[in-house]
């Protein structure tokens, strides 16, 4: 079954459901402002918020159960032709394989489905609890290696600055809140977690 995330007490705003979304800067067409979980998932995420409101933190989700025609949208047009802005030359299973990194096919196929079709993934972060989100190093959705979960673990000493490190330390923070609570984390994606589906 699935619940909204409000009824659990966890804060949020869909993210694709509004113009203010860098780097997107547009509503998208099927998208909800709803935020839907599964139970499970909802109970969960009540309990990693309990442990952040120890810390004056809560989790701010940006999404949760995602409609296909939302992941289509960004899998079949707007990914594949950011990849083709970005890298003219990238194209065919080359250009397929990129787009996965970042976005599931829109499947309905039971042994694969994409994960927030099944309402078992969730994107989200930490933040001062009714205020600013903590700094993570990037944009939500910035789909280049500068999101991956692991970014702030080996840079070289020289180059580490003040913004590097609060960046790994929020990003721990959040991966082992989470991680405790037996989700998770997307390797390419410092914000995505699950519990309940294929990962």
């Amino acid at each position: 079954p699935m619940a909204e995330a409000a009824g659990f007490g966890l804060r949020g705003e869909n993210f694709y459901a509004s113009p203010h979304n860098p780097p997107y800067w547009l509503k998208v067409e099927g998208a909800t402002d709803k935020l839907l979980l599964r139970t499970s998932m909802g109970e969960k995420l009540k309990q990693v918020n309990a442990r952040a409101d120890e810390a004056g933190l809560e989790l701010f989700l940006f999404d949760a159960w995602r409609p296909r025609a939302v992941q289509a949208f960004f899998h079949d047009v707007w990914m594949p032709r950011e990849l083709q802005r970005r890298h003219p030359g990238l194209s065919g299973a080359a250009l397929t394989a990129e787009v996965e990194r970042y976005w599931a096919a829109p499947s309905v196929d039971e042994n694969a489905p994409a994960p927030h079709a099944t309402g078992g993934a969730v994107d989200l972060t930490l933040r001062r609890k009714g205020g600013d989100p903590l700094w993570m190093g990037s944009l939500f959705d910035d789909v280049t290696a500068l999101a991956n979960r692991d970014r702030f673990e080996n840079l070289d000493a020289g180059n580490f600055s003040f913004s590097d490190q609060e960046a790994q330390a929020n990003r721990r923070l959040l991966h082992w809140l989470m991680a405790e609570a037996g989700f998770a984390g997307h390797p390419d994606e410092w914000w995505h977690f699950s519990w309940g589906d294929q990962m």
